[in-house]
């Protein structure tokens, strides 16, 4: 067990309780949505990005772009923004996966084919996140039903 104060552990029950099916598989076992199917891949609603585990602000909307991979992709992290990256060779390849250092969610992973500024892009699975529109800003989110 962790002895960070700040970190959220829960038994893998609470996790079933607390996710959908899908939000759990992604999160807690780091499976993947598939692509294009997701709630955020294709938005543009302009807000803050959460971890949908524990509710940590990761990703600006402002920082999203289209990489054409069928998932939201972010060039950057918000600033102070609780992610892990580590080391990924699973499936036969060598990747960056990204975790939310609070809860230890899996989000998806780094890639640095990114736009400039940074060159990165950050492919994330949409069901890891949740997004929180700002005040006045129309959404425009495709819903579960319409995804998958």
């Amino acid at each position: 067990m962790s002895t960070d104060p700040e970190k959220i552990e829960k038994s893998d029950a609470e996790w079933r309780e607390q996710l959908s099916p899908l939000e759990y598989e992604v999160t807690r076992h780091a499976a993947t949505e598939r692509a294009f199917t997701g709630r955020y891949w294709n938005t543009t609603t302009i807000g803050t990005y959460k971890c949908v585990c524990c509710g940590t602000p990761l990703f600006r909307s402002d920082t999203k772009f289209e990489s054409g991979c069928g998932w939201p992709s972010f060039f950057e992290p918000l600033e102070g923004a609780r992610i892990e990256e580590r080391l990924d060779t699973s499936h036969g390849m060598t990747r960056t996966e990204v975790r939310c250092a609070k809860c230890d969610a899996h989000l998806g992973h780094l890639f640095h084919d990114g736009p400039p500024p940074t060159g990165l892009r950050y492919c994330i699975n949409s069901v890891s996140l949740s997004l929180e529109p700002d005040p006045g800003s129309p959404t425009n989110e495709v819903t579960e039903e319409d995804g998958q």
